[in-house]
């Protein structure tokens, strides 16, 4: 799953160009996240508390962070991949076991969810969770009223999205979709009744032709660019990411400008998703990479990021003190109802992701 545009002001210390001694270099940390996915003091508050130069670049689909990984020399010491791309990242080889006692904050983390992720990296051996979310449904509610009678009750359906003589009634104000199809596939899968962790060409094709109907009423496949134009009433409906969507309702409501965004869950069941902090082979700074893990966990700076980013965290000891309003809006913390409907994505084999970007590329393309 994340907003993906990086907040300006956010401090982001360059690692300098010319050499220094081993000591120097040892408080250097690159790191390669989600934008604007974490407070905008923790990077400057972590520089301050170890004397680490922080390099922090961005990034806004799992496909641009594989790529690098895969590739080999990625140059960066801590990556932020989601849980079914990691999964795979794992099998081709490219993280550094963890050395747990460097992670003494993991003590910290819920043990039923690390059960969870256990199931695509054994052992919890190469990755720690940083972010909890859902893919769901944003939408400008007035807009949405307009066109649904005064009501918003569509919204807790897919089938806002998926019935072409629904969406066509929001075409007029603008329709994004995430241009993942590891997002979008999965979920037309399941609202079509399909396992939507199938690996079975014949099935995948039944999303692909259903995305394929309500290509003509999108307007744009973006990953990051909905938040700011949900939030300003440029865009009036998206599939997206929970705190995004959340960001964007918020980012309306301080700026006053008429804009009221809403995020649903649909009764039909979402994805939850994992986003999981690992440390790629080849990181140069590997010492660095363990302290930034660590100070992630803590419950206080975990409560921070969540406060900001409005993405639940998987520090138990942090939801105390996360805001009230936060940990009490059940699109952030869902509750075990909706929670039991919700399933998380699948590790695809090579095969099946060429024909997800095959597939997906068509569905763009209008072909």
């Amino acid at each position: 799953m994340k907003l993906r545009i990086l907040t300006l002001g956010i401090a982001v210390s360059m690692l300098s160009a010319c050499g220094g001694a081993k000591q120097e270099d040892s408080k250097v940390l690159n790191v390669y996240n989600y934008s604007d996915y974490i407070a905008e003091d923790t990077i400057p508050n972590f520089e301050k508390a170890t004397g680490t130069k922080v390099t922090y670049d961005v990034f806004d689909s799992d496909e641009m962070v594989e790529t690098k990984l895969l590739a080999g020399g990625s140059g960066y010491d801590v990556v932020v991949p989601t849980l079914n791309f990691f999964g795979r990242q794992i099998q081709a080889g490219v993280f550094l076991p963890l050395d747990k006692s460097k992670i003494p904050n993991l003590a910290n983390l819920d043990p039923e969810m690390m059960k969870r992720i256990a199931q695509q990296d054994p052992d919890n051996k190469y990755g720690v969770p940083y972010m909890i979310g859902t893919t769901g449904i944003g939408y400008n509610v007035e807009m949405l009223k307009e066109r649904f009678g005064g009501s918003t009750e569509i919204a807790n359906s897919w089938d806002l999205i998926f019935k072409p003589e629904n969406i066509a009634k929001m075409k007029d104000c603008g329709i994004t979709i995430l241009d993942t199809p590891a997002d979008m596939i999965p979920i037309a899968l399941h609202y079509l009744g399909e396992d939507p962790h199938s690996h079975d060409p014949a099935v995948i094709q039944k999303a692909a032709e259903l995305l394929k109907t309500i290509r003509p009423y999108v307007q744009n496949f973006h990953s990051s660019q909905y938040v700011g134009s949900l939030a300003n009433g440029g865009t009036c409906l998206v599939v997206g990411w929970s705190g995004d969507i959340i960001q964007a309702r918020d980012r309306a409501a301080e700026a006053a400008n008429g804009v009221t965004v809403a995020y649903s869950i649909p009764k039909e069941g979402a994805p939850q998703w994992f986003d999981m902090l690992a440390i790629p082979k080849d990181a140069k700074h590997p010492e660095a990479a363990y302290a930034f893990i660590n100070y992630l966990l803590d419950p206080k700076v975990a409560a921070a990021n969540t406060n900001f980013i409005h993405y639940a965290n998987p520090v138990s000891a942090a939801t105390p003190l996360v805001d009230e309003a936060i940990r009490n809006d059940p699109t952030i913390y869902p509750p075990a109802d909706v929670a039991a409907k919700m399933f998380t994505y699948s590790i695809n084999p090579p095969d099946v992701d060429k024909l997800y970007t095959r597939l997906w590329t068509e569905v763009k393309t209008g072909r």
